[in-house]
């Protein structure tokens, strides 16, 4: 879902009628997955204006940005990815603003009898039972970022290290353990709330990691109706679907 969706390349013109026709294209997180894509079909029921939704891991889609551009308004799993794009220059910074907020939590499969208490030196590896550890790509994706910084200061990261199931973002790690394949992952709270074979067995105490925060920003060259979209992701109807998926609203 990485790709960069058609919106075709026929040079503006500027006239009302083909602003009106351009779709909005937003880049998400891939944790941003069953909200996002049901805040756009209300918009799109609310205005008559499609919101073409890609979701990836937030890294992917800024690498993808830098590129070769392709999206009207990016909304990252973390603050780093949206650093990288502002330092480059291709954000509008005047609209950058923190839109949610997460909890990261330790899951297994439904019909898991793990008990499990998350905290300093607790016991993951045994936990595993020879299995692995299901986490985003620790090395770039923010969900996995966040997992091996909370491991680290609980001090469990070098037991589990070389136990890992790597995915290319939190919603393929979800699946690992959804289907079977790994006994444990890392994911955020929304995730977990989203997929019924999976249950929460241990949430990471907020201060084992950095605070959870989603950036939403116009990109430069962003089509006039992506501000108007941008505006509506703070709205009292987008937030009900937020909160409803496990999202803490923090857009004012």
């Amino acid at each position: 879902s990485g790709r960069r969706p058609d919106r075709g390349y026929e040079p503006r013109t500027g006239s009302a009628i083909d602003v009106h026709l351009e779709k909005v294209v937003v880049f998400g997180a891939a944790s941003l997955s069953g909200a996002l894509t049901e805040i756009a079909a209300d918009y799109r029921k609310e205005t008559g204006k499609t919101v073409a939704v890609s979701l990836a891991a937030s890294s992917a889609l800024a690498r993808q940005i830098e590129a070769s551009g392709g999206a009207d308004i990016f909304i990252s799993a973390d603050e780093g990815w949206m650093d990288y794009l502002a330092k480059r220059n291709l954000i509008q910074k005047d609209s950058r603003e923190n839109l949610l907020g997460n909890r990261l939590v330790l899951i297994a499969a439904r019909t898991s009898s793990l008990a499990l208490t998350v905290g300093p030196h607790f016991d993951l590896l045994g936990a595993l039972q020879g299995g692995r550890l299901a986490i985003a790509d620790p090395g770039s994706v923010p969900a996995g970022i966040y997992g091996r910084d909370a491991l680290t200061a609980l001090g469990v990261w070098d037991s589990v290290a070389a136990h890992l199931a790597i995915a290319e973002n939190v919603r393929v790690a979800l699946a690992y353990v959804a289907r079977g394949e790994a006994p444990l992952g890392i994911v955020y709270r929304t995730d977990a709330e989203a997929e019924p074979h999976v249950k929460v067995v241990g949430v990471f105490p907020e201060d084992s990691h950095p605070p959870i925060r989603y950036p939403a920003a116009l990109l430069k060259g962003a089509t006039p109706d992506a501000r108007t979209f941008l505006a509506y992701l703070g709205s009292v109807e987008a937030r009900a679907v937020f909160e409803k998926a496990g999202f803490t609203v923090l857009a004012q």
